[in-house]
């Protein structure tokens, strides 16, 4: 197991417990997802390289074949015309391409071994990273639901809508002294001011002189 993955694992088993000690779940989230992110960016740039080192290995081994092939040629062509230094001094060259291609091709399954585990943690690390998103949502919509409940209940019970339901009460406790007034004023009357009871007083008078001459000539005709 490569150190990336041991790191990947430990992350992973770590990640709920940091989300419930978390003041802002929603934020530690968003940074856990972040660093995912670059992480697999990361992974996968390494995978690329060892996939051209792979295939720049592989080249090359096809250039040593071809130089073998040279240089066991050469080998042979020396040995039929009687040098048998020069076919020697050609298949230790042969030989060194040999080993060569040999050495290459042991990196290259070790390149590959390497791959095949950066391979494991890109896939691992897609379902963490599917998890964290999947939980971000989850959060993220809890997060809208509770806000949204404390403000239909700030809406209906919170401070502000009670105040705002005392100063509704306070006018309609005015509106009901005013509409008691006028009904008041409509019963009993208005009380009369003294300009209007001295007035009365005078047109009393009037009415008794008026009824006092009446019956005076009433009483003259009689007679």
């Amino acid at each position: 197991m490569g150190i990336f993955s041991r790191t990947l694992d430990i992350f992973a088993a770590n990640m709920t417990d940091m989300l419930d000690r978390a003041e802002d779940p929603a934020k530690m989230i968003r940074m856990i997802i972040l660093e995912m992110e670059e992480t697999l960016v990361e992974t996968r740039a390494s995978a690329a390289r060892l996939i051209a080192d792979q295939k720049e290995m592989r080249r090359h081994i096809m250039k040593l074949s071809s130089l073998e092939t040279n240089w066991e040629e050469k080998a042979e062509l020396a040995l039929s015309k009687g040098r048998e230094d020069l076919a020697k001094a050609a298949l230790v060259e042969r030989q060194k391409a040999t080993d060569l291609a040999e050495q290459l091709a042991g990196e290259i399954a070790t390149l590959e071994e390497s791959l095949k585990s950066s391979e494991q943690d890109i896939a691992k690390l897609q379902t963490k990273l599917r998890e964290a998103r999947t939980r971000q949502n989850a959060i993220a919509n809890r997060m809208e639901t509770a806000n949204n409940k404390l403000r239909v209940r700030e809406a209906y019970a919170g401070e502000r809508a009670q105040d705002a339901f005392s100063r509704f009460e306070l006018l309609e406790r005015r509106a009901d002294l005013a509409e008691g007034r006028a009904e008041a004023a409509s019963l009993a009357g208005e009380p009369k001011s003294l300009e209007e009871e001295i007035a009365e007083l005078k047109s009393s008078e009037k009415v008794d002189a008026a009824l006092a001459a009446m019956k005076a000539k009433s009483a003259v005709k009689e007679a």
